[in-house]
Formats: C-alpha cells, sequence, structure tokens
C-alpha cells in the first residue's frame, strides 16, 4: 500500500511540472515582439521590384528594403524571414497575418493613408513616364491616343486612375488609348521595347534600375506627381512599427543605411532619412 501512494504521489508531481513548464510558455506560439523568444519578422515584399526588392543574379532575394529589413531585424535581435508576396494581394496577406508589414517601395498616398500604421517615410521619388529614346512623344499630351502600361496595383496605375481634382491625373489617363496593367515592370518594359505599348507611368527609382539593365529607354520631362516610401503596418501593430521607426533612427544615425544605400546608387540621392 505504501509503494502503491509513493507511485501516486511521483505520478502527480510529474504532471504538475509538465504543467508548469507549459504555463510558462514551453509550448506556446511569442507572436508579438516583446516576448522571450525571439520573435520572427515576416516581411512582405514584392520580388520584382527592383532596386527595392528583386531576385538577383545569384537566385537570392536582396534589395535596399530587404537589406534595410535585415538590418533592422539584427539590430533588435529578430529573426528575419522574407515573404514575396502578389502585389495585388498585399492588403489581404497583410489582415490574415502570412506578412508583418508591406515593406517595397510601398507608396503613402491619400488613398491608403487611413488603412494603415505607417512608419516614418524613408525615401521620396517621382512618378514619371518612360517612353523610348527617338519616340515621337515628348510630351504627356502626345500620349493622347497611345498604349500607356503600368504595374498593376501600384502608385502609379492609383494617381493615373484618380480625378484631377483629387490630387490624381485622370484626365491625362482619359487621353490614352489604352491602360495596360501589367504583374511587373520588367514585363512592362519588355513590352515597350517590343512595341506592344508606347510608354510606360513608373516610379523615377524604379525606372532608373530598369535603365541600367536595359539600353534605348528615356523619360518625358513631365511628372506625373511626388510621393513618398513607407512602411505599412496593421493599423493595431503601432508597437511594431514603433520598434521598427526606432531601429531605421538609429541606423541612419550610426551609418549603416547610408552603408546599404551606397550600393543603390539609383535611389541614393532620394533616400531622405539620410539626405536631408
Amino acid at each position: 500500500m505504501k509503494k502503491r501512494l509513493t507511485v501516486l504521489v511521483l505520478a502527480f508531481a510529474m504532471i504538475f511540472t509538465m504543467a508548469a513548464l507549459t504555463a510558462c510558455g514551453g509550448g506556446g506560439d511569442d507572436s508579438s515582439a516583446g516576448g522571450d523568444e525571439a520573435f520572427t519578422f515576416k516581411h512582405g515584399y514584392d520580388k520584382d521590384f527592383p532596386p527595392y526588392s528583386y531576385i538577383g543574379d545569384d537566385g537570392e532575394t536582396t534589395g535596399f528594403d530587404v537589406e534595410l529589413a535585415q538590418a533592422v531585424c539584427e539590430l533588435n535581435g529578430w529573426e528575419y524571414e522574407g515573404v514575396p508576396i502578389n502585389w495585388d494581394a498585399k492588403e489581404a496577406e497583410l489582415e490574415s497575418g502570412s506578412i508583418d508589414c508591406i515593406w517595397s517601395g510601398f507608396t503613402k498616398s491619400p488613398d491608403r493613408e487611413p488603412k494603415f500604421a505607417w512608419s516614418e517615410p524613408y525615401s521620396v521619388n517621382t512618378i514619371k513616364i518612360m517612353v523610348l529614346e527617338g519616340s515621337d512623344i515628348k510630351s504627356a499630351a502626345d500620349l493622347a491616343g497611345k498604349k500607356v502600361g503600368v504595374q498593376g496595383s501600384t502608385s502609379a496605375q492609383e494617381m493615373l486612375e484618380t480625378p484631377n481634382a483629387e490630387g490624381g491625373a485622370e484626365d491625362l489617363m482619359n487621353t490614352f488609348a489604352a491602360f495596360e496593367k501589367y504583374d511587373t515592370y520588367t514585363i512592362a518594359v519588355n513590352d515597350l521595347k517590343a512595341g506592344a505599348i508606347d510608354a510606360i507611368a513608373i516610379d523615377v527609382t524604379t525606372g532608373d534600375y530598369q535603365m541600367t539593365k536595359v539600353e534605348g529607354l528615356a523619360y518625358l520631362d513631365d511628372d506625373i506627381c511626388q510621393e513618398v516610401y513607407a512602411i505599412g503596418f496593421r493599423t493595431d501593430d503601432t508597437d511594431l512599427r514603433d520598434q521598427v521607426d526606432a531601429a531605421l533612427k538609429t541606423l541612419a544615425e550610426n551609418g549603416k543605411m547610408d552603408e546599404i544605400g551606397q550600393k543603390y546608387p539609383e535611389i541614393y540621392e532620394n533616400l531622405s532619412m539620410i539626405n536631408n
């Protein structure tokens, strides 16, 4: 009887110990940036938006935004997880929790502003019209009756579909013979070179990168609009946003952001956190 009682006492002790370990977080999923376990930062990006995020010649994902996000994680002691997304589905990916932020040359526009908790802007940008060198299109007025391309779900598309009275350029778009939406700017540039379209509405930083890879491209003098790039978080993730903002400020002050930016001369002068 005594032996049986001892066995029962030991069994209860083991159960109590296991329960205590579980209560201390041994099997929990730490989903906050302030937990005891290493936080995994899920960076949502467009894998074909150079020079901010793209697949390099070695097959690895790279770009200014990718390297900067990795530097933020290193500074904060977080694990980095890059998550390439379909740009058209970026908001759904964020809301589902598949990613923690949208960080890939993401424009903070008036239409988007209330939908996200935004970081401080880190880059300025201009939307311009790209044509082939020697094109008979010399100004925005010459786009009347022409086929113009754009990457879908970008600020360039948004601005051209927004009424002029609201700061957009819808009047200009209405002069086009066609407004073609592409999955990526790389495909749009290929179609421009092939003569399938006459011009492209594009972010100048992305356009500058394309010009380093493809010969015979030029801009019109006319600008469609000015914009800023920032990081978009879920509206209730302000704590995470603030931690990323603090890290970006540190990286701007300690020279790391400048070091990364120097690798991407096409956009370096536009990096507002280190060039103001």
